[in-house]
């Protein structure tokens, strides 16, 4: 089991990272971050992206698909991917990991691997 600053470091060694936070999305507070620039605030990057955990929720909800969990959501930009990742074990409920690469660099497909095995190794 890893800690959170263990965690967020190990993401940051993907290639192509640029920025990583661990964020609370009940309250849209990032809980740890690392990576980030000038021009790309992750705390900001953070409370935005709670929004779009919280309507994803929302909306399986209403479709009753309570069988179903969200295994990560991806937004693509054309200079830049943003992953998130819910925790889904016990202490991690309601956190989710969010992962900022640079489009040009990253492989996308690595990335995931990566970040599951850092999402399924983080102890809170």
């Amino acid at each position: 089991m890893s800690t959170m600053e263990t965690a967020l470091k190990e993401a940051m060694s993907i290639e192509g990272a640029t920025g990583v936070a661990l964020v609370d999305y009940s309250s849209g507070m990032a809980l740890g971050t690392l990576g980030s620039s000038s021009d790309f605030d992750l705390n900001v990057a953070a409370a935005g992206n709670t929004d779009v955990v919280r309507a994803k929720m929302r909306t399986m909800e209403m479709l009753n698909l309570h069988n179903e969990t969200i295994e990560d959501i991806l937004i693509t930009l054309t200079g830049q991917y943003h992953l998130i990742r819910p925790l889904t074990h016990r202490s991690g409920k309601g956190i989710f990991l969010y992962l900022v690469l640079d489009r040009s660099r990253a492989n996308l497909a690595m990335a995931r691997h990566v970040i599951r095995r850092v999402e399924e190794n983080l102890e809170m």
